[in-house]
């Protein structure tokens, strides 16, 4: 398969979509003050009905690029950002990697210790946190250096009719952000860094192979990693978005911000994608079906990709409304399985198709998606993107490609595989072949038109509204408490999509299972995504030989029960 000629799939590909991308030859920071010098003043972003322009946007990015560089930030210094979606965490990425710095994303549902094990990876000095959370990353013990911690508050953001609208007062909320700054040595206001003066013009710009960021993924075994991801991988994933979605216009664009922009799909999709075509990004910190609708009166979506339950939620809210979604044009799916009933439901009220894609963290992250198009394969992963190659091999032996149909490893090559994981080269050979196959850890089968159709996770790995959720991780939460032995965790598949958190626990002698209690408990040591919906007990745990448990017998046994 590995072939310099176009493969075989791109006869499906949408007519205008091309089998090569011009590949990137300049940094994310070159294109981003390309955008802004061609856009000027059409908007940027908009937040709770506030806009800002391209041309905003670029300044405030050049001060806040002088404010971090004034805090000692330099060329390859990691800067963890800890942020919803809003403005400020466009503009802190924006500055960051216009020093050459490298990002790092980080999930605000987060525990200080589940943040912690990153920090100790990563080892940023600088923090740019919602002000929410800011006190997580005050837990940290004296080990952790941290040099500055910059507090960003959301309201400064809304429009001053809103603030004034909320329910806590604007002096309370002053006040909250105010006790918790001063708890911490070089804590300042975000709105600080906007006070400097724009960065000089020459200060050096980052090279097309540099670091840009990392981002942190259980990817196919367990512990999370931070997958490193150059310019030249996101830059051209965006280009192959764009490629993707023919027809999108510059500056015509609006794009719903609702995937997280710390989640490798939500940062491509607006950072970069939304960036590169200069379209408008309408950004939400959370999802919120009344919060959409109420946004789409007044800039209705025309990109609108998300993961199955918040389609399904969106189309039966609007459905209530009696409003048109007509304006969506461009709708990918990801993360998870793509019910049909999801598709006909979101179809009946939309302007375009609802297709499904397919990527991971490791692939900047989007590899393969099903063309706009009725060349598409509904209940298939679609086919690689343009300058992508996939083969599917033989799980027990990665060297032997299989026949046409059979299940196999899926493989993925192509300029968005990511260099490899953080301070971790024995993963990274794992997951890259020297020669830049991507190991996926997927199961899929592939028909002759060259659709894939996904079979099985090779990995274990519990998808649950998008997010990964390591069972290992969720087993040792378990552990640790007094009455549990052991327990083994894994999902159980819903009929929207995703799954469900399950854990099935051995209790200590004499113990009685408080399913109450041991979520309480998870909840200490989890982000509440990761917490189990079910805990259930079972005698004795099944192992293999050498003493693992074995997951899929537990799962087995138990999840018709549930």
């Amino acid at each position: 398969m590995e072939n310099l000629s176009a493969p075989a799939w791109t006869a499906n590909y949408q007519p205008g979509v091309p089998a090569e991308i011009k590949l990137p030859t300049e940094s994310l920071s070159h294109m981003f003050e390309r955008s802004v010098l061609e856009a000027g003043s059409s908007p940027a972003t908009e937040f709770f009905g506030r806009r800002m322009s391209y041309k905003e946007l670029g300044e405030q990015v050049q001060r806040a690029a002088e404010g971090l560089r004034n805090l000692g930030v330099r060329a390859g210094d990691r800067v963890a950002l800890i942020l919803p979606n809003c403005p400020q965490h466009v503009i802190a990425f924006y500055a960051v990697l216009r020093l050459g710095a490298v990002v790092v994303e980080h999930n605000p549902l987060y525990t200080s210790r589940e943040l912690r094990h990153q920090f100790e990876d990563h080892q940023a000095r600088v923090v740019i946190a919602w002000d929410k959370v800011v006190e997580h990353v005050q837990e940290f013990p004296k080990d952790i250096q941290i040099d500055a911690i910059v507090a960003v508050n959301l309201l400064e953001a809304f429009p001053a009719v809103k603030r004034l609208a909320l329910h806590l007062p604007v002096k309370k909320l002053r006040d909250t952000r105010n006790s918790l700054t001063t708890r911490t040595r070089g804590t300042l206001a975000f709105k600080e860094l906007l006070k400097a003066s724009p960065l000089d013009s020459a200060h050096p710009y980052p090279k097309v192979q540099d670091l840009a960021v990392i981002q942190y993924t259980s990817g196919t075994t367990g512990r999370p990693k931070g997958a490193m991801l150059t310019h030249f991988n996101l830059y051209s994933n965006a280009l192959q978005g764009e490629a993707w979605m023919h027809g999108a216009q510059e500056r015509k664009e609006i794009l719903y911000a609702i995937l997280p922009m710390f989640h490798a799909f939500g940062m491509t999709l607006y950072l970069t994608f939304g960036i590169k075509k200069q379209g408008l990004l309408v950004l939400f910190p959370k999802f919120d079906p009344d919060m959409i609708l109420d946004a789409w009166k007044k800039s209705p979506a025309s990109v609108y990709c998300a993961v199955p339950p918040i389609y399904e939620r969106t189309a039966l809210a609007a459905k209530e409304r009696g409003m048109s979604l007509a304006s969506a044009k461009y709708c990918i799916s990801g993360a998870m399985n793509l019910p049909d009933h999801v598709v006909e439901l979101w179809e009946s009220m939309s302007g375009g198709l609802l297709v499904e894609g397919y990527g991971m963290t490791e692939s900047s992250p989007v590899a393969m998606g099903n063309p706009f198009h009725p060349s598409r394969h509904a209940g298939t992963i679609g086919v690689p993107f343009p300058s992508t190659l996939m083969k599917v091999v033989d799980v027990d032996d990665p060297s032997r490609e299989v026949a046409q149909g059979e299940p196999g490893e899926l493989l993925i090559k192509g300029p968005q595989v990511f260099r490899g994981y953080w301070n971790n080269p024995e993963e990274t050979a794992k997951t890259l072949t020297a020669d830049g196959w991507l190991h996926t850890g997927d199961v899929v089968a592939v028909d002759e038109a060259g659709f894939a159709t996904m079979v099985d996770r090779a990995k274990e790995l519990i998808i649950t509204g998008g997010f990964n959720v390591s069972p290992t991780e969720v087993e040792i939460a378990l552990r640790q408490h007094a009455d549990v032995a052991d327990a083994a965790a894994f999902g159980k598949p819903l009929a929207r999509g995703g799954e469900m958190v399950v854990a099935a626990v051995q209790l200590e002698e004499g113990a009685a299972l408080d399913e109450d209690a041991l979520r309480e408990h998870c909840r200490e040591l989890l982000a509440a995504y990761k917490v189990p919906k079910r805990i259930l007990a079972i005698d004795e745990m099944p192992r293999s030989m050498l003493g693992k448990i074995l997951r899929k017998q537990v799962k087995d046994g138990l999840v018709d029960s549930i």
